[in-house]
């Protein structure tokens, strides 16, 4: 690939970043691509990312993060790492399947993890509600995946009047990230206050100087569910609760509960499932899986690349945005992408497993990493038998 073809490269990954509603930006003209400087890495590397930085209304770091997915997945791409303020480093080389299928093996859980929140509080503020509760809970989690520690504070909301404006955090009462139990509606935070959030600090040295900025605070007030859900077990109850929107209204129903393909949660866990069954089943015919690239006309093999590599800008989203809902939807892609690529993986018949046959058994089992580490991220069991 010349600097010419990578800088277009560059641009289509812009591009689909805009038309995916991850930037907000007028596509530039043309992307800089050069040799990597001091501290870079890989063949070249642009400042795109510091480029559209002011105009997206993001720091640099975090628009590299949005790109890179877009980037690795590109033809020609072998991989992408970000340096700097928000240099974008790109190795050429071989497919981007190949090369994901290595990443996910190495990083294993940590892959997707990231650093756009590093060293910083996220404040969050629940009423005393089981579904706001475990939005927090599930919260505290994806946050630290991009390297920020969430504090969780109850509040007091009543259900007949709006919150008032400039609710007295000094009442807060920090909670823990076990799986939250239902509160009785009125119950008295512990009379115990700890330090307020938004204390500022002062500085003996520099007595003129303005205090630090404060966190910037969330209150999660998700549209509670209509009844009780724990009868439903602990990962179906998660589920419902998780995986509509907060403005949506939870369905609470056994339909969870149902080993079908209507159930999203059957899905996602069944594809999980179905990954171990297959290393199981390879194992059993003498093959192992080995990173390559899988054909664009193997079906599903595209879609789960893709879904693939878009993980980590999800969990950057749902990190930033506050939202687990849209690290529950990315599952359920991932899942449906696996469960139309899953046939296949092993040979049929006599056939004699192949490069291609360990290239997408590789695969499979890079999405089974993933979908595992969403679900433990979710609070969900991923079981190896369904």
């Amino acid at each position: 690939m010349t600097p010419v073809e990578l800088s277009r490269t560059v641009l289509r990954a812009v591009r689909r970043a805009v038309d995916e509603g991850e930037l907000s930006v007028v596509v530039p003209v043309r992307a800089v691509v050069t040799p990597p400087g001091p501290g870079g890495c890989g063949d070249y590397a642009t400042n795109i990312a510091l480029q559209l930085a002011r105009p997206a209304g993001r720091p640099a770091r975090q628009v590299a993060e949005i790109l890179r997915p877009h980037l690795t997945r590109s033809e020609g791409v072998a991989d992408v790492a970000i340096t700097g303020p928000g240099f974008l480093n790109i190795r050429l080389g071989g497919g981007a399947g190949a090369s994901l299928v290595r990443e996910i093996q190495r990083r294993r859980d940590a892959y997707g993890h990231g650093d756009i929140l590093a060293g910083q509080i996220v404040p969050l503020r629940v009423p005393y509600d089981i579904r706001a509760e475990v939005v927090a809970d599930t919260l505290v989690r994806i946050v630290a995946t991009q390297g920020g520690r969430a504090e969780v504070h109850h509040i007091h909301i009543h259900r007949s009047c709006a919150e008032p404006a400039g609710t007295d955090l000094s009442r807060a009462e920090p909670v823990g990230t076990d799986l939250p139990q239902a509160k009785t509606a009125g119950t008295d935070p512990s009379p115990a206050e700890p330090p307020h959030i938004n204390a500022p600090q002062a500085d003996p040295a520099r007595p003129h100087r303005l205090h630090r900025p404060r966190p910037q605070i969330t209150t999660l007030r998700p549209t509670p569910a209509p009844e009780d859900p724990t009868p439903l077990g602990p990962d179906a109850a998660r589920w419902a609760l998780l995986h509509p929107a907060a403005h949506d209204r939870p369905r609470i129903s056994a339909d969870h509960l149902l080993q079908r393909e209507s159930n999203p949660l059957f899905r996602v866990r069944y594809a999980h499932a179905r990954t171990r069954a297959l290393t199981r089943n390879a194992a059993a015919l003498g093959c192992t899986g080995d990173p390559g690239d899988v054909p664009e006309d193997v079906p599903g093999g595209g879609e789960l690349v893709g879904a693939l590599a878009g993980y980590p800008a999800v969990l950057t989203q749902a990190a930033l945005h506050r939202a687990p809902d849209r690290l529950a939807r990315h599952l359920v892609t991932t899942a449906d992408a696996l469960l139309a690529f899953q046939h296949t993986v092993l040979p049929l018949g006599d056939e004699k497993p192949s490069a291609a046959h360990r290239a997408r058994l590789a695969l499979a089992e890079a999405a089974g990493t993933v979908l595992a580490g969403g679900l433990s991220l979710l609070g969900i069991s991923a079981p190896d038998y369904l």
